[in-house]
């Protein structure tokens, strides 16, 4: 972008790659417990939710915090992701895209969750009814159902990743050209005198994109709402 110094354009680029990446990787886990939120009956359901929903409620240096206990390089699941695939997370983008992911992820299994249960359950149930088993009833009828809610959540969820700060300048560092987003850019333009015009043009840029994509998610919502009312 030609307004955009090439730090800035550095910054926003690596911003949208995290948020694509962590709307993308986290659709399918929060698809699968957004149906079971939904639809299953099992115990420790409301343990399930309470987990679930956590990020929305603990200091995100908390989250990020623990995700550097359990993903750096000697935590316990980081370790074994870079000895047996060559995964690492620790200050790297990867990182940030987990943190973002982790972090919105309440977001885009509510989104599921609300676009399941709109769905009529007779639907499903007459599916069964005719012999079809449940993988195939969810591939069928419930996943063409919920597309509106399945983009509604990734849209919600890149707009939240985009604004992702505490957990990721703690799980990943402030490294320019690899974790370094937006939202660090700004705050570290903010500790140098004199940077008052950069720091409004990514500000607005961070409005800008995060309007467009919280507009779209509430349009498809909509969109599901009415269906859902027989609209």
């Amino acid at each position: 972008m030609p307004f955009l110094t090439p730090l800035e354009a550095e910054a926003f680029e690596l911003s949208l790659r995290i948020g694509v990446w962590s709307a993308v990787v986290s659709l399918p886990p929060a698809l699968a417990v957004a149906w079971a939120l939904a639809r299953g009956r099992f115990r420790g359901r409301l343990l399930l939710s309470a987990i679930i929903h956590l990020p929305l409620v603990l200091p995100p240096v908390v989250t990020g915090y623990a995700l550097l206990l359990l993903f750096g390089r000697h935590g316990p699941i980081g370790a074994w992701l870079e000895s047996w695939f060559g995964l690492v997370f620790a200050f790297r983008w990867t990182g940030a895209a987990l943190a973002a992911g982790v972090m919105s992820f309440p977001l885009v299994v509510r989104a599921l969750q609300l676009s399941i249960e709109a769905i009529d359950p007779g639907l499903e149930q007459a599916a069964a009814t005719l012999g079809a088993r449940p993988i195939l009833v969810f591939l069928t009828v419930t996943l063409p159902l919920i597309v509106p809610g399945l983009l509604a959540g990734a849209l919600l969820g890149f707009a939240k990743s985009l604004g992702e700060f505490g957990a990721t300048i703690t799980f990943v560092s402030n490294i320019p050209g690899e974790t370094r987003t937006l939202p660090i850019a700004i705050y570290s333009l903010l500790q140098v005198p004199g940077t008052d015009a950069a720091v409004l043009r990514l500000s607005l840029l961070s409005v800008a994109v995060s309007v467009v994509a919280v507009f779209g998610s509430e349009l498809v919502a909509r969109r599901l709402r009415r269906r859902a009312a027989g609209a």
